[in-house]
């Protein structure tokens, strides 16, 4: 059964049962209607998944894999921070009239850095350091520039991402695995999408890189569950998980710049229904 539905079921229980109710409390968020948008939380959130052993969609309800990689492109690939170029809705509450959310996201990925090899943006210096210097301890991206903040229409909730290399005994290709930390997660409508997300990410980097695929730690400063979502969390986390699907990366892209959202899939998928009409917090 997926493991992936498992990690997301003891998670949810965890935040039901240990955490905190920020009822009361002043808070940012609100419903469509004007209503604060209260919520049940738990700090410090960390989920382990071995991407060599499964691909960690969740099978509870089923997560859109071309519109999560789409989304990934739009930020690391395309580095852009219009709507315009992404092929969903989903940025529209934070754009503008001309479509930017500001200095947020893909804008940060691609400023260009100066580094004694040249001026390079975080992604290529990812991709340089993987390839040249795949030991390093110093391989990461940070789009949570202070500096910037005041000219982004939402703060980057998914800020960082850290790469680290090794090498399994008896493998002759060296093993890719990275820690993706998070300020703050909204657990229904977000969670699985930006594990998919970035668990699609790590398969780009160490196909390209020529390198095997290991774990993807998610940390999370604010793992939370709407006051509204509760009643179906508690829905989803009662179905039976389900086998977890096969992953596929169409093996004869070798630059990054060149995978689109259809050289992905996943074989095999199938999952619970669809949890229709979830109201969202903004």
């Amino acid at each position: 059964m997926s493991r992936a539905d498992h990690i997301f079921i003891n998670m949810c229980r965890d935040i039901l049962e240990n955490g905190t109710d920020t009822q009361g409390e002043k808070v940012r968020p609100h419903w469509a209607d004007g209503t604060p948008a209260y919520t049940i939380k738990k700090f410090g959130v960390v989920n382990r998944y071995d991407l060599s052993e499964e691909f960690p969609i969740m099978t509870l309800r089923r997560t859109a894999l071309k519109s999560c990689t789409d989304e990934l492109l739009w930020i690391w690939q395309l580095k852009s921070n219009n709507v315009h170029d992404l092929h969903s809705h989903i940025w529209d509450e934070w754009a503008d009239e001309d479509g930017s959310i500001g200095k947020a996201y893909g804008y940060q990925l691609g400023v260009k850095h100066q580094y004694k090899e040249g001026m390079m943006d975080q992604v290529d210096r990812v991709i340089y350091d993987l390839k040249h210097n795949p030991f390093s301890r110093r391989i990461m991206t940070n789009i949570y520039v202070h500096q910037d903040l005041h000219e982004m229409n939402l703060y980057p909730c998914a800020y960082s991402m850290t790469f680290n290399v090794t090498q399994k005994p008896g493998h002759e290709k060296l093993t890719l695995n990275a820690i993706l930390n998070q300020r703050s997660n909204d657990v229904l409508t977000a969670n699985n999408w930006n594990v998919v997300q970035y668990a699609v990410l790590v398969h780009m980097l160490a196909q390209v890189c020529d390198m095997e695929v290991g774990e993807l730690v998610h940390v999370i400063a604010d793992a939370h569950i709407y006051d509204r979502h509760v009643p179906l969390i508690k829905e989803l986390i009662s179905r039976e998980p389900l086998p977890a699907p096969t992953f596929w990366l169409n093996p004869d892209i070798h630059d990054f710049y060149q995978f689109t959202k259809n050289d992905v899939k996943v074989e095999g998928y199938e999952t619970h229904p669809q949890i229709k009409d979830i109201p969202v917090a903004v």
